[in-house]
């Protein structure tokens, strides 16, 4: 007997040795072939912006957008916009998600803890009688955290935590760009069509003059026929604007989560935002910009849990406890119980899934390196961004200036060939002609270098990640 009890500890002796010399051996092995390298710098230079002149890091995307957009019927709609547009509440319910995410991971490190109670029944060899046993009892388990699986999955969950964050924050700086360009869109559709309509007005006394001058013969049929004509060229334009002012206003109407409608609006001229157009310095593109922020972070949810995954070849500690009480009967249980209790700790390695495992690993490497490719894709996107938004404010800008000269020239042009038209034979219908339609057409795009300078600020607020603060 004695013989069979040290024959047992003696292979008792060798499994362990065994197991511990076969973790010993795959250990290093799993240290070698799963490497994961630091987090990377993350960082940015001027040559993001291309030529622009930076001096300083005053930056436009600072400024809240209240004070940016001081029109309080262009302020109603965005703060209609910010509360019940149905992408904000998408991405508030997504926060949310996140929240209980990030909840969960820092619960599953912390020791399990059950409760319960057993009755047991059984016959005793023989029949006689029937025992009974029953057991009050609690019992908890904890792995102990020792190659960081649980703390890297808490910080991927925070990660993905920062980025559901960041893409609500993009989303309300989205929203406040299309409101504001579509808003000005609206301006300047109402401008337009006012031209428009004032044009027409001098195009039909036009006509009824040109009628009076052929029936004493200073003009032909033929001039009269051409001033009717142009009459109508211009009231045709009316109907196209009428229908993209309804659309626009359907567009804001959708943006604000309502049911389609009119909408309350000043005028284009009472616009006059900021011209102190400050882009900062690149660098700033990483604490302003929310859809960077939200790559950044998401980058880091995937290096969390590629670590998350390595941790998977190492062997886990487990220690589990149990106590409680224990009796032949019910009412001893309660009365006189035995307390019993056990403490016990496993040292496991994974082998037969080392192959699924690596899968894993290499799977969550992949997902992390593209994610630093799409990192690296949107701060480019960013940078291009913000150089063509403020390429384009200096472009308008210019526009406006040589178009307000264009237009002086122009009405000064019909003018003349009217007046000439009246009194000498050298001056045909023909120059009136074509001075209105160029001066028609110089006014209705005087309109859109003025819509496009005030789009263009609004791009280069969004693009600078302005709008959440």
């Amino acid at each position: 007997m004695n013989n069979r009890s040290e024959i047992s500890k003696l292979s008792r002796a060798k499994i362990i040795s065994l197991a511990i010399l076969l973790v010993l051996i795959l250990i290093p092995e799993s240290c070698k072939v799963m490497h994961l390298g630091k987090f990377p710098e993350i960082k940015t230079d001027n040559s993001l912006y291309r030529d622009a002149d930076i001096s300083d890091s005053s930056n436009i995307a600072l400024v809240p957008w209240r004070e940016l957009f001081t029109d309080t019927c262009l302020q109603s709609i965005i703060e209609k916009t910010i509360v019940n547009n149905p992408d904000m509440l998408v991405a508030i319910a997504r926060v949310k998600k996140a929240e209980a995410a990030f909840r969960q991971s820092r619960a599953e490190s912390y020791p399990s803890l059950n409760a319960g109670l057993n009755a047991t029944y059984q016959s005793e060899t023989g029949g006689n009688g029937v025992p009974e046993y029953y057991q009050l009892f609690a019992s908890t388990s904890w792995e102990a955290d020792i190659w960081g699986k649980y703390r890297s999955a808490k910080r991927a969950s925070l990660a993905s935590l920062m980025a559901s964050e960041a893409f609500k924050k993009a989303v309300t700086t989205d929203l406040i760009a299309s409101v504001a360009i579509n808003y000005y869109n609206l301006l300047a559709l109402d401008a337009q069509l006012s031209i428009t309509r004032r044009t027409l007005e001098k195009r039909i006394s036009n006509a009824e003059t040109m009628e009076a001058l052929r029936d004493n013969d200073l003009i032909t049929s033929a001039d009269l026929v051409l001033s009717q004509a142009n009459r109508y060229s211009t009231e045709i334009i009316i109907p196209d604007l009428i229908q993209r002012i309804y659309e626009t206003e359907n567009v804001l109407s959708l943006l604000m989560g309502q049911e389609p409608g009119p909408i309350e609006r000043t005028s284009l001229e009472q616009q006059n935002l900021s011209e102190d157009l400050r882009t900062g310095v690149p660098a700033q593109l990483l604490a302003n910009r929310p859809d960077v922020l939200q790559a950044e972070y998401r980058l880091r949810y995937y290096y969390e849990t590629a670590k998350s995954a390595r941790a998977n070849f190492y062997p886990s500690l487990t220690i589990t406890a149990r106590g409680g009480l224990t009796e032949a009967s019910m009412n001893a249980l309660f009365n006189q119980p035995l307390f019993v209790w056990s403490i016990v700790g496993g040292l496991v390695q994974p082998i037969f899934n080392y192959g699924l495992n690596k899968q894993r690993f290499l799977s969550a490497t992949a997902d992390f390196e593209e994610s630093q490719a799409s990192f690296r894709k949107i701060l480019l996107n960013a940078g291009s961004e913000v150089v063509n938004a403020m390429h384009s404010y200096e472009t308008a800008t210019n526009k406006t200036s040589i178009r307000e000269k264009q237009i002086g020239y122009l009405e000064k042009a019909v003018d003349y060939t009217t007046e000439l038209l009246k009194y000498t034979s050298t001056t045909s219908y023909i120059d009136v002609l074509t001075s209105e339609v160029t001066l028609l057409s110089a006014q209705l795009n005087g309109v859109n270098d003025k819509l496009d300078q005030l789009q263009s600020i609004v791009s280069l607020y969004q693009s600078l990640g302005g709008g959440w603060k």
